[in-house]
């Protein structure tokens, strides 16, 4: 049995607007097949399971994701027919030893010594056959107690990304080349890379990697046993909550964080790492979607409503209105509905200082989209002003919104689409389209989706506190803590 381990967490903050804290690239369709549409067919995170369908005896998904993206997560494992994933929720990220330790010993409780496949959710393959005749592979050698990693055919002498040097090729006659893992690299300045290039010792570190959950779990025991034992507490003291299952905050928080590389692979007897061929990038900035993507006459990426004169070299996307662009050459552009980035692209690298600072001045274009996304549906702020901000909020069938009330504002609602159920304090009513009703401050209230269809509202928002943080709940289907809001 092979279960794949997905790592869900991080936030992409090279890939801002686009990748924000509450929406993260791995959940975007920001694929280089598409030229990087968002919210247009599948994520990133939808496929790196997709493309495994096709291997032999493979099981459900373990995914280790952040609290605020569980909703999400699950909501997308739905869209992509992927039933029976155990979702496993980090209380706080500790990097990939302790995600994939936690995964390791949920997956012994699963089945008996299942091989695990631990794969980032936010990496792009156009080769999906190749990586599963790969992967095909490397579970034998798994099974033989070795822990394999995969190591990208260099394309480039890339600079941005560690590089694993290959020892001794080794004899498995499974028709895919394997080699013992001689050492792992940092990440090199252009003329060590060059020469790495041209040795054709060295691969591109995926991030990706096999071997049994037991076998893993020995060799942690044996290089970082403080980690093998704070994730132990973490799990035994887990509780399960809906569809996930909330690793212990206190003893998870307690363990150190380090990679799977520094923990277990740069020390193990039993390393290999098998080349993969496979039309493989990580997404981590704007130019390497260029790079992954099909290029104009011009050399261009152009997506969206874009008009361009004399342009060359240049990645610019357009998501909710016109972009014009003239006489400009290597140049990244891409606008959202409430941000617009221009960086050169050669200076993609430094958008994360952009967004660092957004976080350090507070502001909401750090965290989330004009378009927010729930677990009952989505809502888009329309205006915002003294005093007042419209919304347009779409509930999906059978969503139901928290029973909750507001110290700071009241609310009125209009239905433009479908029929809404309202509850205002003791009443619990049906509006339908074109009919409104107005949630006075300080009641409680809440509204659903009794419905097969989506029920859409248009809610004007009136007082002297408009924030999201202002939201007491008392009851709420998805099993969300009193004090959030998400």
């Amino acid at each position: 049995m092979i279960i794949p381990v997905v790592l869900a967490g991080g936030v992409g903050s090279r890939l801002w607007p686009v990748s924000r804290q509450l929406y993260p690239k791995q959940f975007t369709a920001l694929s280089a097949a598409d030229g990087g549409a968002p919210h247009q067919g599948e994520t990133l995170f939808q496929s790196t399971l997709t493309r495994l369908r096709g291997v032999a005896d493979l099981a459900a998904p373990i995914v280790v994701c952040n609290e605020e993206h569980r909703f999400l997560t699950a909501q997308q494992l739905k869209e992509a027919q992927i039933d029976s994933a155990n979702i496993l929720l980090e209380p706080v990220g500790r990097n990939t030893a302790p995600a994939v330790a936690v995964a390791a010993i949920r997956a012994l409780e699963l089945g008996e010594n299942p091989t695990l496949l631990v794969l980032p959710a936010d990496h792009a393959i156009k080769d999906s056959a190749q990586l599963r005749a790969v992967v095909s592979a490397g579970a034998q050698l798994a099974q033989q107690g070795k822990l394999v990693t995969f190591g990208i055919v260099p394309t480039a002498p890339e600079t941005g990304y560690g590089y694993i040097r290959r020892g001794q090729e080794l004899e498995t006659g499974l028709g895919e080349l394997s080699y013992k893992v001689d050492s792992f690299v940092e990440k090199p300045n252009l003329s060590v890379a060059e020469s790495y290039l041209s040795s054709g010792q060295y691969y591109w570190n995926s991030g990706m990697f096999m071997f049994t959950a037991a076998r893993f779990l020995q060799e942690l025991e044996e290089c970082a046993p403080d980690i093998l034992n704070s994730c132990r507490e973490s799990m035994s003291a887990a509780q399960s909550d809906v569809d996930f299952i909330r690793i212990c905050p206190e003893e998870f928080a307690q363990c150190r964080s380090d990679s799977i590389d520094y923990a277990v692979m740069e020390k193990t007897q039993d390393g290999v790492v098998m080349p993969l061929d496979a039309q493989w990038s990580d997404l981590g900035a704007w130019n390497s979607l260029w790079e992954a993507s099909t290029k104009d006459e011009q050399e261009n990426v152009l997506t969206g409503d874009v008009i361009c004169e004399e342009v060359e070299g240049s990645y610019i996307h357009s998501h909710s209105r016109l972009v014009a662009a003239v006489g400009v050459k290597d140049l990244v552009l891409v606008e959202t509905a409430d941000a617009v980035l221009v960086a050169a692209k050669d200076k993609v690298q430094e958008v994360k200082r952009i967004v660092q600072r957004l976080e350090q001045a507070g502001r909401a274009e750090s965290v989330h989209h004009v378009l927010v996304y729930r677990p009952w549906g989505s809502y888009e702020s329309l205006a915002v002003g003294a005093g007042f901000q419209v919304k347009h909020i779409v509930v999906k069938p059978g969503g139901s919104l928290s029973l909750q009330m507001h110290h700071h504002r009241a609310e009125h609602w209009v239905v433009v689409k479908g029929s809404a159920t309202v509850t205002c304090e003791e009443k619990v009513f049906v509006l339908k389209e074109n009919e409104s009703t107005f949630i006075p401050l300080g009641s409680k209230h809440r509204l659903q989706n009794r419905t097969s269809e989506p029920v859409e509202i248009i809610e004007v928002q009136t007082g002297s506190y408009l924030g999201e943080d202002d939201i007491v709940r008392f009851d709420d289907v998805y099993g969300r803590a009193p004090d959030t809001t998400q």
